[in-house]
């Protein structure tokens, strides 16, 4: 696998192409990186559907159909919030492979039990299942934070394209 954004951006690239499958990604603590990653690779307009920016609750209700009840339950930044993104973006595009990112990149805004640098990731296949995980980088800066977020979301996809 590939070290490099790049390089991981490409093999996510390659891969959906190999399979004949289209790409999406839900966002929020990213604002759009993960497609933007993608969509730098030529040839990309091949496999990637769309990107959904879901910075706010109401994005993420209006958009992707995350239900204002779980919002409310778990929060914005939580497993069952990433796993809903990933799939409301299945569900309104025509990919077949979708990951949502959610997380507190700061400085601020970060509490005890949500700090800084708490990001919740999903990866869902039509059909599948969906592979969530939750990574703590801990207090970097706010773009170290979003980088990092990148490049596991792209590991991710990597993984659900194997």
């Amino acid at each position: 696998m590939e070290n490099t954004r790049d390089g991981r951006a490409n093999t996510v690239i390659v891969k959906t192409k190999a399979r004949g499958w289209r790409l999406a990604t839900a966002e929020s603590c990213t604002g759009g990186l993960v497609s933007a990653a993608l969509t730098d690779i030529p040839g990309a307009s091949e496999v990637f559907d769309r990107g959904f920016v879901t910075y706010s609750n109401a994005a993420k209700t209006e958009m992707l159909g995350v239900s204002e009840a779980l919002l409310a339950a778990h929060g914005a930044v939580s497993a069952e919030t990433a796993c809903a993104m990933a799939e409301g973006a299945l569900a309104h595009s025509r990919a077949d492979v979708a990951v949502a990112i959610t997380g507190v990149a700061g400085p601020g805004g970060g509490t005890r039990l949500k700090p800084v640098g708490l990001v919740h990731f999903a990866c869902a296949k039509r059909g599948g299942e969906v592979a969530l995980l939750e990574r703590r980088f801990g207090a970097l800066s706010r773009d170290d934070i979003r980088r990092a977020a990148v490049d596991q979301a792209l590991d991710l996809m990597i993984e659900a394209l194997n």
